[in-house]
């Protein structure tokens, strides 16, 4: 793979590459176009094992323009999979743009399963509770975020409209399959380092809900794409206790990891109505 394919710096030169990507993977899954795609998030994995019928799964590096993430939580891996009789397109993992990458790759999973037919896009990933009614293993639809990355994956005059990023029909869907789903503010920081007291103190105050490092540039690429977008993000810890409580990655990772299943479960019933 050439430097170029590997560093699209324009919007134009983005979809190029997830085009080509997209045909490979069409190629090697046998489909004339998927109806959904899906972004597991850190610790996510087991929830491919409960959202449909698997099909055929491979390494995405060997599509054009993916590269092997280096968070703990996250595969490189890609599935073709069906949910009733939709069929759907499972990324396994993401990189983040605290590894070294920039918006770009970042996003190009998102515009890799748009461009191989997807109209919905569902972003997953874990994150830390700004709220003392938010526990670690909630659920939360994400209802709009906040981008603190300083960062988009548009360049030149893309002047998209966001107020209705997180699509408010999927939104209805998943609370009709789960009422006790809680809705909450996204905040996206650049990372790979945690909030101080006082950062976390301004989060809360901007209204923010919860707080992570993905999903709000994907949301982005995917409206700009056409898609419709469905957030979920799971508690893995309580941001908010962090100074009497530190954080512990190993113990964040295994709260996802084992409710991963029983989400897998609820994104199923939500793509099997929309």
């Amino acid at each position: 793979m050439s430097e170029s394919e590997q560093r699209a710096t324009t919007t134009g030169e983005a979809k190029e590459l997830a085009a080509t990507a997209a045909q490979d993977l069409l190629a090697r899954t046998g489909a004339d176009s998927f109806d959904a795609m899906v972004v597991l998030g850190s610790g996510w994995a087991g929830a491919a094992e409960t959202l449909g019928s698997p099909d055929i799964e491979f390494d995405a590096t060997e599509l054009p323009g993916f590269h092997v993430p280096g968070a703990e939580g996250h595969s490189s891996r890609v599935r073709s999979m069906w949910v009733g009789d939709k069929r759907v397109v499972v990324f396994m993992g993401r990189v983040h743009l605290y590894e070294g990458y920039g918006p770009m790759e970042t996003v190009h999973a998102v515009r890799t399963g748009i461009a191989a037919g997807a109209g919905t896009a569902v972003l997953t990933g874990s994150a830390g509770s700004l709220r003392t009614d938010f526990a670690p293993g909630q659920p939360v639809v994400v209802r709009d975020h906040i981008n603190l990355t300083s960062l988009s994956p548009l360049t030149g005059p893309s002047f998209v409209d966001l107020s209705e990023a997180y699509s408010p029909r999927l939104r209805r869907i998943a609370h009709e399959v789960d009422a006790s789903l809680a809705e909450g503010v996204y905040a996206a920081t650049l990372g790979p380092q945690l909030q101080t007291p006082s950062e976390l103190h301004a989060l809360r105050r901007s209204g923010a809900d919860v707080v992570g490092r993905s999903i709000a540039l994907e949301a982005i690429a995917a409206v700009e794409s056409g898609a419709e977008v469905l957030g979920l993000a799971i508690v893995s810890n309580d941001a908010v206790g962090a100074v009497l409580d530190p954080f512990e990655s190993d113990r964040a990772l295994e709260v996802v990891t084992q409710r991963a299943r029983r989400l897998g479960g609820l994104l199923n019933r939500v793509l099997a109505r929309s």
